[in-house]
């Protein structure tokens, strides 16, 4: 069976309209058609290699200040996990070690991978790597919780000269790292692992059999 984009048919990327691509706009709101986003993969990349560019600072500086009594206590992703750890809140430090640390860096090896399958025209387990790409998409906005912690802790624990809690450059850096992530998640195009494997069958297909 043949693929819509083998039959010239292209999905509108605004109002999602079917047409075929000769028309070369879309029949309903006059957007340009393409088979396929063009340069996806590189604009893919473009965003993961800015979101990991922004992953060093985020882990580097400290994502909240804590003045206490006058003492100021910076404290960095890691350093967060740790004074978790070390006073005996296992699921706290745990919940913010897999959202802030595990699950960007397996999203960023995923999405890295993905563009290498497609890029390089490599035949992988298309059921499986679409699946990948599905989690990935789900569970990007939960890396977000370390910024939805840090802005609770701002908004209620200010009590003047005595405790307060300020965001740290981090914590900035880490949202944008966030958002990067999830924008290159959405740019990247799942259908080009298909158009691969579709193009490796058609292949092996003997020219008698065509």
């Amino acid at each position: 069976m043949k693929s819509a984009a083998e039959q010239g048919v292209a999905s509108c990327s605004r109002c999602l309209t079917l047409s075929y691509i000769e028309h070369k706009r879309c029949r309903l709101c006059d957007k340009k058609l393409y088979l396929r986003p063009p340069r996806s993969v590189q604009k893919t990349l473009a965003l993961l290699l800015t979101a990991l560019i922004f992953y060093i600072p985020a882990n580097l500086y400290p994502i909240m200040s804590t003045t206490l009594l006058g003492d100021e206590i910076a404290s960095t992703i890691i350093g967060g996990v740790v004074l978790f750890f070390n006073h005996g809140s296992y699921f706290v430090a745990g919940v913010i070690f897999t959202a802030s640390i595990v699950i960007p860096i397996a999203k960023m090896m995923v999405i890295l991978w993905l563009c290498y399958c497609v890029h390089s025209g490599r035949i992988s387990p298309q059921k499986e790597l679409t699946n990948m790409y599905q989690i990935v998409e789900f569970i990007g906005k939960w890396s977000m919780i370390d910024v939805f912690v840090v802005a609770v802790l701002v908004a209620l624990v200010q009590i003047t000269g005595i405790m307060s809690v300020h965001p740290g450059i981090a914590s900035q850096a880490f949202a944008i790292v966030v958002i990067l992530t999830m924008l290159s998640a959405q740019q990247f195009d799942i259908r080009l692992i298909w158009d691969n494997m579709n193009a490796h069958r058609q292949d092996l297909t003997p020219a008698g059999n065509q």
